[in-house]
């Protein structure tokens, strides 16, 4: 069986690896494991290809210890109950034992779980490697007994002398500079990625020129999951740039979404939400801009309707913003469970029967319309209670009218009030 080029030219000491210099220089916490009497617990996190697997060897290595590796896509907590067992059967049971586990979120939390007593009594350490957010993979009972060493995806000057090493590797030497920007460009800070494309271009025959490497290699995927990290982060990095009033960073993650597979109906949702969360009164035509553009798509579907969603991206991001209705809501809401008791006034409330009007509901009311203002300036909240104000609109977009018209209201609330 053919050793893929990635494994055959993984570094097995630090002085080999490339990249990765935040973790890596004296002073960081990494070197200063390797120098331990005993191993600790570490959890690697990073995005594929920036040295994960690698870095746990080289950490395996740096001690004299019994080691297994597991990936949870084909072993089970089985292999690991057999492997303890072992240990426990062997009268060399003192000496160091390590468990690498590569894809740890692949793990469900009860299969987690199975680890902690023997993290407990000793017998052994873990070393673990992925790709997710750990405080969202990780049970909080596993992951407060690891040190976490996060990593970043592989700089250019780190893939430049990666890229190097496997050309001479591979016995490559005319590959143009071009052709090389490329290769380094498409790897995204991916090594593996990296070293499989210099793979690809062992099959050719003729000029590595620039468009031959092209269509050779084959592009990165996106790291995205539609139900993990990256699709929560790119979602808020969107929302997030339309609340700061910037078209450009907006449109930006959100052809990274749809670059990436997101449905194009999530994000549509989102944008009606900002139209209502982050717009408001400030302008009352975003969530029609926000329905109809949700509309479009459904009709056209991608890629056509994707511009239609683009039009609103960019609407949303230049509209004024304003959660004063947000923030009004909030505050009534928290005012009405307080005061859950309380009955409306009675000239508010109907009477549709004789007992009712001896009671005295509805004495009293005017009815706003027939007045000369069309205001009556009556109380509407329950007897006795201490109004407060709820809805403070600013004074941009639609809100700064409706604040006119709020203050007239109230300056003619306060008069009646006065005189009554």
């Amino acid at each position: 069986m053919k050793q893929p080029l990635s494994d055959r030219l993984r570094p097995t000491t630090l002085q080999s690896f490339f990249g990765q210099e935040h973790v890596l220089n004296e002073t960081s916490l990494f070197p200063s494991l390797l120098n331990e009497k005993e191993p600790l617990s570490v959890l690697l996190w990073g995005p594929p290809g920036c040295g994960k697997t690698t870095l746990a060897k080289i950490y395996i290595r740096s001690f004299v210890a019994r080691s297994l590796f597991l990936h949870p896509a084909s072993h089970g907590i089985a292999d690991l109950k057999k492997w303890v067992e072992e240990i426990r059967d062997n009268p060399l049971f003192q000496c160091t034992n390590l468990l690498f586990i590569d894809e740890i979120h692949r793990l469900n939390k009860a299969q987690q779980d199975v680890l902690l007593p023997f993290l407990e009594d000793g017998t052994f350490s873990l070393i673990a490697a992925t790709t997710e957010n750990p405080s969202f993979a990780l049970t909080g009972a596993l992951l407060s007994r690891l040190r976490v060493i996060p990593l970043k995806p592989l700089e250019e000057n780190a893939l430049e002398r990666i890229l190097e090493n496997a050309l001479k590797k591979v016995s490559i030497s005319d590959l143009p500079e071009e052709s090389k920007r490329l290769l380094i460009s498409e790897a995204k800070g991916d090594a593996r990625h990296l070293l499989n494309c210099v793979e690809n271009l062992l099959s050719s025959r003729g000029s590595l020129n620039v468009s031959r490497v092209a269509s050779l290699i084959s592009r990165k995927q996106p790291l995205y999951d539609r139900s993990g990290e990256e699709h929560f982060r790119y979602i808020s990095a969107l929302h997030k740039s339309i609340r700061g009033s910037d078209p450009d960073a907006a449109l930006y993650w959100f052809a990274r979404m749809l670059d990436s597979g997101e449905d194009p109906g999530y994000i549509a949702r989102r944008l009606l939400r900002v139209s209502v969360e982050d717009i408001g009164l400030a302008d009352p035509n975003a969530q029609t801009v926000a329905l109809n553009g949700w509309q479009t798509h459904e009709r056209l579907g991608s890629p056509e309707g994707d511009l239609a969603l683009a039009e609103v991206v960019v609407f949303l991001a230049l509209s004024p913003k304003s959660n004063a209705v947000y923030k009004a809501f909030g505050k009534a809401k928290e005012s009405a469970e307080k005061s859950s008791t309380l009955s409306p006034p009675s000239h508010i409330i109907n009477a549709p029967n004789a007992f009712m009007k001896s009671q005295g509901y509805g004495e009293g009311y005017v009815y706003d319309p027939d007045t000369k203002e069309g205001f009556s300036g009556q109380n509407y909240f329950p007897d006795g209670f201490d109004r407060g104000v709820f809805y403070e609109p600013k004074e941009i977009g639609s809100e700064r009218e409706f604040k006119k018209r709020k203050d007239f209201f109230d300056e003619r609330r306060r008069k009646n009030a006065k005189s009554s």
